[in-house]
């Protein structure tokens, strides 16, 4: 039963039903050094747009809970009616917050932004899919997945060649780029990304900013004392051609006063190029063409959800809400039993109420640096899965950004906190209903 605190749905004039649900979450692991404590059992839970209160249990949380993206909370003290910021000694021992967006459309609605929500998200690192009694792929979705696409690791690149003009003029203005630094933490080392926009993104800390003399701005997530800045350059800003002053100093302070060389990740997608431009380009640099890792399993006697695509938030005894389903694909995908037998020391957790059990289940994960342009292509291809009479009511489709990239969605600052989590998964019924959720952890604004 849910009580009268529920988060509420509502629905805008493409007719798309939207909700954030917030729940307590389990912190994620360590911030690479150490594991903080269970949190305090009772806490509030706060969003950008609603606010609820909700009690978290003093057992111990289910080992994929860092993947589920909830709203942790964010602890404060009570004195004399008024609330007051938490210590910094004492946030050390509090659960990270974790944030789930939900959005409800049709996939061939005119004014659906499915499509947008994947193009606003440029660095993916892992997709899956999971198809219920699905035992073969079929070839059309056989095709897609092995129509990824390349992708390129250029060893020690300067980034002053991201912005000479032959570069700009070749890549940047004909197509959709993109570039992430490669082995690079966003809360320790410099880091860069090219957004497809044209955007370059410069993460350095204090020291970096001082010697480049660059304009940027604090990063949001540096703390009282700024120990990290965050400098953009637009090279399709038309004052930014090669005679320009403000070339030439972006230019002198990249190349001359505080020279940046990274190992890049690097993508082009143009439907009029051939794919080695990149390669010809980038000859004289140790480049490397790579193939994404791709990944089938069959999953057997699995227990799934019952969903219904008009309801987001569920029905007792009806149908499972998205939240729900949120955490019984965390499960899923971390190989995590289902059966809550009382001998196993390592969860108790059990599928959602009410579920089916289905025969068998494919799997497939796809692992790489993998650009919007083919996520947008598979996601149709999925859609169009229920053009014949499936078994299946539903699919899902699970995107995992990077966790170490400076930007998640659009030019959103990114940052680790204690897990780096960014990700996003569509659930395509086979009326052609979508539920989007996106979520996203401690050092992100709220996804669009």
């Amino acid at each position: 039963m849910r009580g009268p605190n529920a988060p509420r749905s509502h629905t805008d004039r493409a007719g798309r039903e939207w909700a954030r649900p917030i729940m307590a979450s389990a912190p994620s692991p360590g911030p690479r050094t150490r594991t903080p404590p269970l949190p305090p059992r009772s806490a509030e839970v706060t969003s950008s747009r609603s606010s609820i209160r909700a009690p978290l249990s003093g057992r111990s949380p289910p080992l994929w809970a860092a993947w589920v993206g909830a709203l942790s909370p964010r602890w404060r003290r009570r004195r004399r009616g008024m609330s007051m910021p938490v210590p910094p000694l004492r946030r050390l021992h509090q659960a990270p917050r974790h944030l789930l967006v939900c959005e409800k459309g049709h996939t061939r609605h005119p004014r659906s932004r499915h499509a947008a929500h994947v193009r606003d998200h440029a660095y993916n690192c892992r997709v899956s899919f999971l198809i219920p009694e699905c035992g073969i792929l079929p070839e059309v979705l056989k095709s897609s997945i092995a129509d990824v696409g390349e992708y390129y690791l250029v060893r020690n690149l300067s980034v002053h060649e991201l912005v000479a003009h032959e570069f700009i003029d070749a890549f940047v203005k004909k197509g959709s780029c993109y570039a992430l630094t490669y082995n690079t933490k966003i809360d320790q080392d410099n880091t860069a990304a090219l957004l497809p926009n044209g955007k370059l993104i410069l993460s350095v800390d204090k020291d970096t900013y001082e010697e480049l003399g660059l304009q940027g701005r604090p990063s949001q997530y540096s703390g009282k004392k700024v120990m990290r800045y965050i400098i953009t350059i637009d090279l399709t800003d038309p004052g930014f051609h090669p005679d320009s002053k403000k070339h030439n100093r972006v230019l002198w302070a990249l190349k001359e006063k505080k020279p940046l060389e990274f190992d890049f990740l690097l993508a082009w997608y143009n439907t009029g190029a051939e794919g080695s431009t990149l390669m010809s380009y980038f000859s004289k640099n140790q480049i490397q063409a790579l193939k994404p890792k791709i990944t089938f399993s069959t999953l057997r006697d699995l227990q799934c959800p019952v969903l219904e695509s008009n309801e987001l938030q569920g029905k007792p005894d009806e149908s499972c809400s998205t939240e729900e389903l949120f955490e019984w694909l965390g499960a899923v995908w971390n190989q995590v039993s289902l059966d809550n037998k009382s001998s196993s020391f390592l969860s108790t957790y059990c599928c959602p109420q009410p579920n089916t059990v289905v025969e068998k289940a494919f799997l497939c994960t796809i692992t790489g640096f993998i650009i919007p342009e083919k996520i947008i292509h598979l996601l149709e291809q999925l859609c169009c899965y229920f053009g014949e009479p499936k078994l299946a009511y539903w699919l899902t489709l699970t995107v995992h950004g990077f966790a170490d990239s400076p930007v998640s969605w659009r030019e959103s600052e990114h940052g680790f906190h204690k897990g780096g989590e960014n990700l996003y998964n569509f659930v395509i019924f086979r009326n052609l209903d979508y539920w989007l959720q996106m979520a996203v952890g401690t050092n992100d604004d709220c996804p669009p």
